[in-house]
């Protein structure tokens, strides 16, 4: 049986995709190159199709004011590496003028950003994002597209999950080239970091919950659904759930939690029809997932993770340079201030911190561990007011209050808070496409 160009379109997007999960969610500079021009050529690949134009079409016309905020964006990505005379450095960054002048560099030219290189596959990654939201709008234009692209998240969770759950029971050995370095107590899967491997796999556990709902709905309905799908769903659920539980991240945990509670509330509340079978389903799997968790592993050391995070908020409240999250959100924000309009370059934190973090040991960080106040520190007020005017005014667009939308807000504040996640690629571009999914938008003039 013949694919259908559709469908070899989308089969190559799942490639892609899987190549970002992979390889720790395509953070670092050579998976952004790769990446970028992978998805460049599916991009140019469609714009073949004149079907694919015309709704490539619609969706710019709807939204061409928040693609125009997005495209000056960019352009100031460009801004902060473009070489400039070490004199006008003064107007545009003084402390990175101090900064030469201290160390008698001679060169006559120099960027705003700390880190030009890292600067430039930064802003490969910010232009990787709008080509994979037009994909998207290109591809995936009705619901059965859309539930196609849930079920391939829910099967990479699955799998993502199954392998991170059998090298942790396992003490995580090395596992071909994944060497695990830090966390040895924690399932990780394909990710370095545990926090940013829990993140994905609730976008995982939307996308497995979401068909659960429709497959319930479609039951409702009288219509055909293959029977083994609607187990591989509950099968997936119970992987990814138990793979955020064992990666034993505040964050994960506590967004798990958040997330089924809107759930249940959604479905007791604000969902007409006599079906209890999802809640049931979904209170059931949380219940195994627990007793499984109490058996194999106690029930004790997710608890104490949040214990430790009294611990963990007293430097904020000193002077010295104690190295934990909060003290490099501490110093995150403090620098803010030297480099407040234009910022010190999409992508230079690392170099930020290796110039002016003042302590006694080896301690590293190249993330400052609270999303918003990096990126302020990186664009400066000019570059973050162009990237949220161009984000407030998609969202503006987009006429649809759902459950979706509600918890993804919530995970952004969380996250922007607390954490790094949203530095990572693919967690951007699973944001990306929960909320382009929504099809309704303000009318065309």
């Amino acid at each position: 049986m013949e694919i259908s160009k559709n469908k070899k379109h989308q089969y190559l997007f799942f490639f892609i995709i899987s190549i970002y999960t992979v390889f720790n969610g395509g953070n670092s500079n050579i998976l952004i190159q790769i990446n970028f021009a992978l998805f460049s050529l599916l991009f140019l690949y469609c714009l073949k199709d004149r079907n694919y134009r015309s709704h490539l079409n619609i969706f710019y016309i709807r939204n061409k004011f928040s693609i125009l905020f997005y495209l000056l964006f960019l352009f100031y990505l460009i801004f902060q590496i473009i070489p400039m005379p070490v004199d006008f450095l003064k107007f545009f960054s003084l402390e990175k003028y101090n900064i030469i002048d201290k160390l008698n560099f001679e060169n006559k030219y120099s960027s705003i950003s700390l880190s030009p290189s890292n600067s430039f596959f930064q802003f490969l990654n910010f232009l990787t994002l709008i080509i994979f939201l037009f994909i998207i709008k290109m591809i995936f234009y009705t619901d059965r597209h859309i539930n196609r692209l849930y079920l391939f998240l829910s099967f990479l969770g699955f799998i993502s999950s199954f392998i991170a759950i059998l090298l942790f029971l396992n003490g995580n050995p090395d596992f071909f080239f994944f060497k695990n370095k830090s966390y040895f107590d924690s399932s990780t899967g394909f990710f370095i970091n545990r926090t940013v491997f829990s993140i994905f796999l609730l976008f995982c556990l939307i996308s497995s919950f979401e068909l659960l709902k429709k497959s319930n709905l479609t039951k409702r309905n009288k219509k055909n659904i293959n029977f083994f799908l609607k187990i591989y769903i509950r099968l997936f659920i119970i992987f990814i759930t138990i793979g955020i539980i064992t990666s034993f991240s505040r964050i994960g945990n506590f967004l798990l939690l958040i997330t089924i509670v809107f759930y249940l509330i959604n479905d007791f509340f604000f969902i007409k029809n006599n079906d209890k079978s999802f809640r049931y389903i979904i209170l059931l799997i949380v219940l195994f997932d627990i007793i499984i968790m109490g058996y194999y592993f106690g029930n004790t050391k997710i608890f104490e993770r949040f214990y430790f995070v009294g611990e963990d908020l007293a430097p904020i409240l000193t002077t010295d340079n104690d190295f934990n999250r909060f003290s490099i959100m501490k110093f995150s924000f403090n620098q803010f201030f030297d480099y407040m309009f234009f910022g010190y370059g999409s992508g230079s934190f690392e170099t930020l911190f290796q110039i002016k973090f003042n302590t006694t040991d080896s301690s590293y960080a190249n993330h400052a561990h609270s999303d918003i106040i990096e990126f302020i520190g990186e664009f400066g007020i000019f570059g973050f007011s162009l990237l949220i005017l161009s984000i407030l005014k998609f969202l503006l667009n987009i006429k649809i209050f759902n459950l979706i939308n509600i918890i993804l807000l919530i995970y952004l504040f969380i996250i922007l808070t607390f954490d790094f996640s949203l530095h990572i690629p693919l967690i951007q571009l699973l944001l990306i496409f929960f909320y382009s999914s929504n099809k309704k938008f303000a009318k065309v003039n």
